[in-house]
């Protein structure tokens, strides 16, 4: 019973230092974070940090894939019991929440894709976009134009909404916006 208890306390333990580290990558980039701010911001040790991740790419793509997974699950709530465009709408409407809602997700996402000149990392982007996609176009039946559409729109709101979209939009964004079915 207590191997239990300390898997549990490990298991809650990496999910502060993913979350910590979401943070820190967040803001600075996988170059940028160094891992001793994550440590502090954990309350762990620097050596405990490598004890869990091994290094700091390691903790990196960990939190990438964290990111993506929690991205699906946010598609698959959104999309539970839906079928067809309605699906896609519910999709697109969870994430523009998101987006909204979670500054330092969206950030985690751009350094995810910054941070792809390493093979390593691009190899966890791939497969967590490539997850993305799979998953709705399951639940979409949507063909491979209609896809690329709403994966297109989502990267234009990511690229809006880093450049903070909703403090005084330009003409053109507000447009832009438009296109993608969302007003300010």
């Amino acid at each position: 019973m207590n191997t239990t208890t300390t898997r549990s306390t490990a298991a809650a333990r990496r999910d502060e230092v993913l979350e910590a580290a979401r943070v820190e990558f967040a803001a600075r980039g996988f170059e940028g974070a160094s891992t001793e701010d994550i440590a502090k911001r954990a309350g762990i040790s620097q050596p405990y940090l490598f004890r869990l991740f091994g290094t700091k790419k390691e903790l990196f793509k960990a939190s990438v894939s964290r990111c993506f997974r929690e991205t699906l699950e946010m598609f698959q709530q959104a999309a539970e019991g839906k079928r067809g465009e309605e699906a896609l709408h519910a999709i697109g409407q969870a994430y523009m929440a998101q987006l909204e809602l979670d500054r330092t997700w969206l950030r985690g996402q751009m350094q995810a894709y910054a941070a792809s000149d390493d093979p390593e990392i691009r190899g966890v982007v791939r497969a967590g976009y490539g997850d993305l996609v799979a998953y709705v176009r399951r639940v979409s039946g949507a063909d491979w134009p209609t896809v690329w559409g709403f994966f297109s729109s989502g990267m234009l709101l990511n690229v809006l909404a880093s450049m903070h979209v909703d403090d005084q939009p330009d003409q053109w964004m507000t447009e832009l916006l438009s296109g993608c079915g969302k007003e300010l």
